[in-house]
């Protein structure tokens, strides 16, 4: 992928949005707004658990444990409960994975966090030009969180990814810098190490631009594999008709 082919992919983090917006909205009007707000609405919702129960599985299948997955209440945590032992109906976030054993593995620990972001490779990304594309409001609005979800976890699971690249290496390798850095919420995180003297800020804003760097470098590969698939970014001009060509 040569440097004009990705960023045309990174342009595409707001190009999709923007583009659907406008060619949505200025067909439909008004009421394609209210319908794209109703499809994000329902999209979060679903996607939600599904994020949560996917670093679950992810954790399972690396070969680590799941004791604890808190998912709220509102997003069916009662539900999900009755399904799955490990579900706790009740979180101060939306859903969180709170108990998990990686068997001190890093690798356990990043496929937990990385899992859940093949819903943006796909159906993600593609789902939301195809949406666009077809005039599908809704549909658009159902799978942006799915699409944009890494830049949505920059303070969140895009900061830990980072923090669990940047704590391979010295000095952020050693004990007690290596487990200090590592959280899933960067402000909580940031409102910790103010507290400390000596504290590994150089290693903090390493995790924090390492996870920017994952985010947006995955939503441009969601992006180059949905052109693969045929869903171009939607700021594309539409191909020339056979007859119009020269």
């Amino acid at each position: 992928m040569n440097a004009f082919v990705l960023g045309r992919h990174l342009r595409s983090v707001w190009s999709d949005p923007c583009a659907g917006l406008e060619r949505l909205v200025g067909a439909g009007g008004g009421r394609a707004f209210v319908r794209i707000f109703a499809g994000l609405f329902t999209g979060w919702w679903i996607y939600v658990p599904l994020h949560e129960l996917l670093h679950a599985a992810g954790c399972l299948l690396a070969g680590g444990t799941v004791s604890r997955l808190e998912i709220d209440a509102f997003y069916g945590g009662a539900l999900l409960a009755a399904l799955f032992p490990f579900v706790h109906p009740a979180s101060e976030y939306a859903g969180r994975l709170s108990g998990f054993d990686t068997g001190g593995s890093d690798l356990v620990y990043l496929v937990t966090d990385l899992f859940p972001y093949l819903l943006t490779l796909w159906p993600g990304l593609w789902a939301v030009r195809r949406a666009g594309r077809r005039g599908q409001a809704v549909w658009f609005g159902f799978f942006l969180p799915w699409g944009l979800a890494p830049l949505i976890s920059l303070p969140g699971d895009a900061f830990e990814i980072g923090a669990l690249c940047v704590r391979q290496l010295p000095p952020w390798n050693r004990a007690p810098v290596r487990e200090l850095l590592l959280s899933d919420d960067l402000f909580a995180k940031a409102g910790e190490l103010a507290g400390l003297g000596g504290a590994p800020w150089g290693g903090f804003a390493m995790a924090a631009a390492t996870g920017a760097v994952w985010a947006f470098g995955t939503v441009a590969l969601a992006s180059w594999a949905a052109a693969c698939l045929g869903e171009t970014p939607l700021s594309d001009p539409p191909p020339l008709a056979a007859g119009n060509e020269g």
